[in-house]
């Protein structure tokens, strides 16, 4: 017989600490489990979206942001009771657009899912395309001579209005449509050209990020689809004689002088929310974009009387209607589009009074009206991307945000102001828009927990 190995009472005393302390860590991982369960019971969440809020430092600010310098305690209150940080809602390679930043917000990850901007927008309209039909994203322009250059002058003919764009739509499809390419007439400068039977294989430029640039190299990638370009082409001659142009340029109006496509896709596959995060949501905007993606992700859409996606908007309307909302529902998604629209204007006085009046009518009313209907809330502010003035277009550069938990957040943390430099400095970061909601909600998607 071999000899037994004497164990020493030292050894037996430690592995019989080591098991007590790993029963203490389940017993602790399991109370942690209940607590968070009662937490999230009757929880209510708000994510609000100011679009394009975010920027780059201004020299004519001393060196500070469009942020830093409004008035915002609204969003500083969030950031300094409860948490802020920084998140990259652009994923490399793809077109910082609010498509894809705020398909990532809602948590599906765009580099998997998305397809165009043009099939969600269509979404939004209702049009069914079959799998071989390409839908586009198209705008009302106003282009411009200037000696031999074409110059892209505004991207939304001057916010024209939509009963004048709604004419001008159904002028066109009368005179150049086909059975093959049909534009549907939206809301001011934004509609939607479907191409059935098309190519989705396009190269295109979206129009805001041509503003005051020579658009020859953009407007000649249409020559890769001769029978696209041919419809452009007659749509143009048909805008520049119309009497509502005629009639805008006389009143010294920018005229709708051209069309433009862009953004073409086919229909994403998206999981309905509800099934994915567990959660009844729904979605409130002015803009197609975010009632195509809701239509797609099976969220609640609805519709504000008095919502613009400009300065004018309905803003209190928004936060009304989504209170109501919550009554029945379990999160809303609140999407103001003025800070976006104004800076592509490159006005900086009125990107100011645009994040003014987000945190003024959006923020601090909804922090207002919520406790109305609940005491256990979570709220989520953040823009979708920066849109600097000095570019006039969209940035791939994370985007600030800040998150507050009326359960958890019962005491000022520090006194700081919702902006880049303090999200930048925090060492709180997500890689991706999933990311951040997932950590917003406190759970992961319920397709990825249940495969687990």
């Amino acid at each position: 017989m071999g000899r037994r190995k004497k164990v020493k009472t030292s050894e037996i005393q430690e592995e019989t600490q080591k098991a007590e302390l790993e029963r203490t860590k389940k017993s602790e991982k399991r109370e942690e489990k209940k607590l968070l369960t009662s937490l999230e019971e009757g929880m209510k969440y708000a994510i609000l979206i100011g679009d394009g809020m975010g920027d780059f430092i201004l020299k004519e600010l001393g060196g500070k942001t469009p942020l830093e310098v409004a008035i915002t305690p609204g969003m500083d209150f969030i950031a300094s009771w409860g948490e802020i940080g920084w998140c990259q809602t652009i994923p490399s390679g793809l077109h910082p657009g609010s498509d894809v930043a705020i398909m990532g917000l809602l948590g599906y990850p765009p580099e998997k899912k998305y397809t165009g901007r043009g099939p969600i927008e269509a979404a939004s309209k209702g049009i069914i395309l079959k799998p071989e039909d390409v839908a586009y994203r198209c705008n009302l322009v106003t282009l411009k001579f200037e000696g031999k250059d074409l110059i892209m002058e505004d991207y939304s003919a001057g916010h024209i209005s939509t009963e004048e764009a709604t004419e001008l739509i159904e002028t066109i499809n009368r005179y150049a449509g086909t059975d093959k390419m049909e534009i549907f007439p939206g809301k001011s400068y934004r509609h939607i050209l479907i191409w059935r039977g098309g190519s989705g294989g396009l190269t295109t430029y979206p129009p805001h990020d041509l503003l005051g640039k020579n658009i020859w190299f953009a407007f000649e990638a249409y020559n890769e689809e001769p029978y696209l370009k041919d419809f452009i082409i007659k749509a143009i001659g048909i805008l520049e004689k119309h009497p509502i142009n005629q009639r805008r340029k006389s009143q010294g109006k920018l005229p709708a002088n051209a069309i433009w496509p862009w953004g073409q896709g086919r229909t994403p596959e998206l999981e309905p929310f509800e099934k994915k995060w567990g959660l009844k949501g729904a979605a409130i905007s002015a803009v197609d974009l975010i009632k195509g993606l809701a239509i797609l992700t099976r969220l609640t859409f609805i519709e504000v009387p008095g919502a613009t996606g400009y300065l004018d908007t309905n803003y209190e309307g928004k936060v009304d209607y989504a209170i109501e909302a919550l009554k029945e529902h379990d999160l809303v998604l609140i999407h103001v589009e003025a800070p976006d629209e104004v800076s592509h204007e490159g006005s900086l006085e009125l990107k100011i009074k645009a994040i003014n009046e987000f945190d003024r009518r959006v923020v601090r009313y909804f922090l207002e009206r919520i406790v109305e209907i609940t005491d256990k809330y979570r709220i989520l502010v953040c823009c979708d991307h920066l849109t600097p003035i000095s570019i006039r277009t969209h940035s791939t550069k994370p985007v600030p945000w800040a998150i507050f938990d009326s359960v958890r957040n019962r005491e000022k943390r520090r006194e700081v102001n919702f902006c880049e430099k303090a999200a930048y400095n925090s060492s709180i970061f997500f890689k991706s828009g999933p990311e951040l909601l997932s950590y917003f909600l406190q759970r992961s998607p319920l397709d990825l927990t249940n495969s687990s």
